[in-house]
């Protein structure tokens, strides 16, 4: 049986295509939430991002979070997202 390709993906922060499973996602459930989805399996609009500070901070800053998620950020939610980033391994 022929091995599978991983999925990749493309950070928003460095623009480098990297294994799904190495990214963290982002997400903007239904009710308009943003949260950091740990299984990848939630259900809304999804952005992903190197689990590093200065990622976020690009994504953030160069607002590639913002369109991906359609979404204006609020900055309480950009430094909650930068504290679970420090806290997930």
């Amino acid at each position: 049986m022929p091995t599978r390709k991983p999925p990749m993906r493309l950070c928003l922060g460095c623009g480098q295509q990297k294994e799904k499973r190495d990214l963290v996602r982002v997400v903007r459930t239904p009710e308009g939430e943003v949260r950091i989805d740990p299984t990848g399996k939630l259900n809304g609009r999804g952005a992903y991002i190197c689990p590093a500070a200065d990622c976020l901070q690009r994504a953030v800053k160069n607002q590639r979070l913002s369109r991906a998620l359609e979404l204006e950020l609020p900055s309480d939610i950009v430094t909650a997202l930068a504290a679970r980033l420090e806290a997930t391994p």
